[in-house]
């Protein structure tokens, strides 16, 4: 729970960060291993001028992976410019300023630096499960600055604003039958294949995403529709999503559909997406009382 969080969050702080005593580690020495670690793994800004040349037609989703390279970018840079600053610091070349000493707690209580998470996504992981989180996120955009076209499904959960290219679908949906921007919204049709790599080719008709986790409830593929949740089973992950755009009106409510709502992470509030229509067989009211949402980004 959250005041369990908080609690151990506020123990940890209390911890002394002082020498290491009998021959252990000091904090400044875990912190410039840390430091190491972390410059060793991080991968290189990318070269925006050099793909937008390669680009020969601008689509909405390209748009939407130009804003996702800049904005790796500008992290990457932040992160780099930060722990050098700081590398400099530690080893005397530098005076420790009142940022450096942040930043040096942040890594030391295995917290994401906020001048990290200020360029960042929501999450609520530690540093230790950040990094590696991050380090995929940049993967799905590199691999796209490979062949610049859109991924056969794509790791919406990986994106900085998976909002856009939501947008991105409705977009490209507008201008294919001409209909107005703002008379359509998503809909969704939950796929029989667990595995991304599954899905042999793009859709002509919307997007395929995964990435998406339910809490409340699990997703049945046999009976293709909402089923309880199995014990033990906090967050089942469901199949790739195909997501489409319709106009709002050919979407009735129906008794058979459930909005359910789509976090970025499972503090929900704040990092809503988009509301998924789900099928049913059970009345929608049985999951709103469960409190049926999906997430983006589960961290157990």
């Amino acid at each position: 729970t959250k005041q369990a969080d908080d609690l151990f969050k506020a123990v940890s702080e209390l911890q002394p960060r002082g020498g290491g005593g009998a021959g252990g580690m000091t904090m400044q020495d875990k912190v410039k291993r840390q430091l190491d670690d972390i410059l060793d793994k991080l991968p290189e800004q990318f070269s925006i001028m050099e793909i937008e040349e390669r680009i020969d037609e601008r689509t909405p989703y390209t748009s939407v992976f130009l804003q996702e390279v800049d904005r790796m970018s500008q992290l990457i840079y932040e992160m780099r410019r930060s722990l050098v600053e700081l590398d400099k610091g530690l080893k005397g070349d530098l005076s420790m300023t009142e940022r450096m000493e942040m930043l040096m707690n942040s890594i030391f209580d295995d917290k994401v630096p906020e001048s990290w998470d200020n360029l960042a996504w929501p999450s609520l992981r530690a540093l230790s499960s950040w990094l590696p989180d991050m380090l995929a996120r940049y993967r799905q955009i590199a691999d796209w600055t490979g062949d610049l076209a859109t991924p056969k499904s794509t790791w919406i959960s990986g994106l900085f604003n998976p909002q856009a290219f939501l947008t991105a679908v409705m977009q490209v949906t507008a201008r294919k039958n001409e209909w107005p921007l703002d008379s359509l919204e998503i809909v969704v049709e939950v796929s029989k294949k667990m595995d991304p790599t599954e899905i042999d080719a793009p859709t002509r008709d919307g997007a395929y995403i995964h990435g998406l986790f339910a809490e409340g409830a699990r997703w049945d593929i046999n009976g293709n529709s909402l089923d309880d949740a199995l014990m033990k089973e906090l967050y089942p992950k469901l199949p790739v999503v195909l997501v489409k755009s319709a106009m709002s009106s050919s979407t009735k409510e129906t008794k058979d559909v459930y909005k359910c709502p789509v976090y970025k992470t499972q503090s929900r509030g704040p990092t809503f997406v988009f509301t998924a229509g789900l099928r049913t067989k059970a009345p929608p009211s049985k999951w709103v009382l469960a409190g049926l949402a999906l997430v983006m980004d589960v961290v157990e």
